[in-house]
């Protein structure tokens, strides 16, 4: 879907508006975006919103757009600037806004840009928020006269307030952090993290080895903080001798580890990890999405703590949190959610936890790792085509002694092992995951996915 003045291939979504730098992204289509989100605002009666970005080289461009649309609209902006995106959520909330733009593209190449919304509550919209934002979008936007006009503040104490709501949490114990005096290898991939990542691990107690802290956003490489993406981290780790590595995201809501033998060990762990450290002063529920991996159930299991699984994407699991009323949860990326400071993913505070679990033992995290069952997880897509519910249904008589969950595509479980097969909300493909104590038992998971979806395609429209 696309509003007047975008292009045809712009990725309009629940997860915001993105597309390519001068191709599908324009000055013209972001100001359109947020001119309607700010007549939404307005319409709502809080016309304040707080406008932050990444440290992409189109940002400043791209925010000056939004802030023109927001203030056409009529709207208030309060432009923290270049701030990590849970900063920006935070700045919501701090000043009773009604709602935030934060111009990022997340973990996407370096061309990519992006509008991300967050309502008043400080959550991105959900999918009957965002579907009323495209339609604002695409028909005649109430633009404010000469009068109407919005005004312009910064807020440049931001980052300094998200840093002061991490330490004073009470599930982080900050004194014994300090008193371990960790050397912590960083890598900020030239984005975001480079404005509060070595700040907040100082406050730590932490000696900070970095790489890429600077905020040009020049990538050195691939974004994503997965494994494949951080040998470079990993050669910090060993010639630093430092006791973990940590990486983030462009944006800064995403944090991946590597151990001190310079092996990134999987997104996935630093959500276990941290569901660990909060269960052990704050039991209660823990929600995570389909798609994230069994470590958090088994790291939850010692507690006693009920894990609750919705569908993937932050927005559906913040809620879902809210309804559990959960003290912790997140997605296997890396995203960590912690309804006691905010319900957004935030890399900060993941740090935070992951070196307050290792401070209060002295197992190091290859160890940590190794003390816990080991699953292999495989991922794979196939064409996007007809009859969808019918491979699903097909699936779900294969195999009748798993258990079904169908909020998101189909998910089957079994106590050691699952598959989870879904549309994509970001292309036109159908993404297959499936996690097993071994490689052969998931890749076989995935095969039986596979044939359904192939049955289906042979079966014509619906």
């Amino acid at each position: 879907m696309t509003a007047s003045g975008g292009s045809a291939t712009l990725m309009v979504s629940v997860s915001g508006v993105r597309g390519i730098v001068g191709k599908d992204l324009t000055p013209e289509v972001v100001a359109r975006y947020a001119a309607a989100f700010g007549g939404i605002v307005r319409a709502a009666g809080r016309p304040v919103v707080v406008l932050g970005r990444d440290a992409r080289t189109s940002g400043a461009m791209l925010a000056a757009a939004a802030r023109a649309g927001l203030q056409a609209a009529g709207c208030e902006v309060i432009d923290c600037g270049l701030v990590p995106t849970p900063t920006v959520q935070l700045a919501v909330e701090h000043h009773g806004a009604g709602g935030g733009i934060v111009v990022t593209a997340s973990h996407n190449p370096i061309e990519w840009n992006a509008l991300k919304f967050v309502g008043s509550d400080g959550l991105f919209l959900d999918g009957e928020a965002a579907a009323r934002l495209w339609t604002a979008a695409a028909g005649a936007i109430p633009y404010a006269d000469w009068a109407g006009l919005g005004g312009l503040t910064e807020d440049r104490e931001a980052v300094r307030r998200h840093l002061d709501r991490v330490l004073a949490l009470p599930v982080v114990d900050v004194a014994a952090i300090r008193r371990r005096r960790y050397t912590v290898a960083l890598d900020c991939v030239r984005g975001a993290g480079g404005t509060i990542m070595p700040q907040l691990l100082e406050a730590l107690g932490c000696s900070v080895v970095a790489m890429d802290v600077e905020t040009d956003g020049l990538f050195p490489r691939p974004p994503e903080p997965v494994p494949a993406n951080l040998a470079p981290l990993g050669d910090l780790v060993r010639r630093s001798g430092a006791a973990l590595g940590v990486a983030v995201d462009p944006d800064v809501d995403r944090l991946a580890i590597v151990d001190e033998r310079g092996t990134a060990i999987g997104e996935d762990y630093t959500l276990a990890f941290a569901v660990e450290t909060v269960l052990r002063r704050a039991p209660g529920p823990v929600v995570v999405n389909l798609s994230t991996s069994l470590v958090v159930d088994d790291a939850a299991r010692p507690f006693g703590a009920t894990v609750q699984r919705a569908p993937v994407g932050e927005a559906n699991v913040a809620r879902a949190m809210q309804a559990a009323g959960a003290v912790v949860g997140g997605e296997g990326n890396g995203g960590v959610m912690l309804p006691a400071l905010h319900v957004g993913r935030d890399a900060p505070l993941a740090a935070a936890l992951v070196l307050d679990l290792l401070s209060s033992g002295t197992a190091p995290v290859s160890a940590r790792v190794a003390a816990r069952p080991r699953y292999a997880i495989v991922k794979a897509k196939a064409p996007r085509g007809p009859n969808l519910v019918h491979a699903y249904d097909a699936l779900a008589r294969r195999f009748g002694d798993a258990s079904v969950d169908r909020q998101d595509g189909l998910r089957l479980a079994w106590p050691d092992r699952w598959l989870h097969v879904r549309p994509s909300g970001t292309e036109p493909i159908v993404r297959l995951i499936a996690e097993a104590p071994g490689t052969r038992a998931a890749e076989e998971l995935i095969a039986a996915g596979r044939a359904a979806l192939d049955r289906r395609a042979g079966e014509g429209g619906d």
